[in-house]
């Protein structure tokens, strides 16, 4: 299982940030331990890849990853972390080397900036923050 979160600008933009292990950018988030809820692991991953806490908003998105390249099927929780500003985003920190950097970008950004399947689960996440639903993705596409 892996959980993240979205946050989002007042025009349309969403957060990215940018790993210093892997080439394509991701939302903030990560692999669920064991023992461990989706939203207290989206928790623990803001602390850890932004420094800061914040309040988890409602689920968004759930999406069952296929197995592809080596990797298992698996289970993303997205969650809403709300609106925020360009200066929120200047007042994060990356105390653990893990994420280099991060910046609100559109949609069509994030499409050439993390895998399509992330591009798509953002399009649901946004979605589902209008729509005031859950919205169900298998391998980052909507299904419902």
């Amino acid at each position: 299982m892996a959980a993240g979160v979205l946050f989002r600008s007042s025009d349309g933009r969403v957060l990215l940030v940018e790993p210093s292990y892997k080439p394509n950018w991701e939302i903030p988030g990560g692999a669920v331990e064991a023992d461990e809820s989706p939203w207290a692991a989206a928790a623990r991953e803001l602390v850890e890849e932004l420094g800061t806490e914040r309040p988890l908003g409602r689920l968004l998105v759930v999406d069952h990853v296929h197995a592809y390249d080596g990797r298992p099927d698996a289970m993303v929780f997205v969650f809403d972390g709300g609106v925020v500003t360009d200066a929120d985003v200047a007042a994060f920190t990356f105390t653990d080397g893990e994420i280099v950097s991060a910046g609100l970008y559109t949609l069509a950004q994030a499409n050439t900036l993390g895998k399509p399947m992330l591009a798509h689960r953002l399009e649901a996440a946004v979605a589902a923050v209008q729509e005031g639903a859950v919205v169900l993705c298998e391998h980052g596409e909507r299904v419902g």
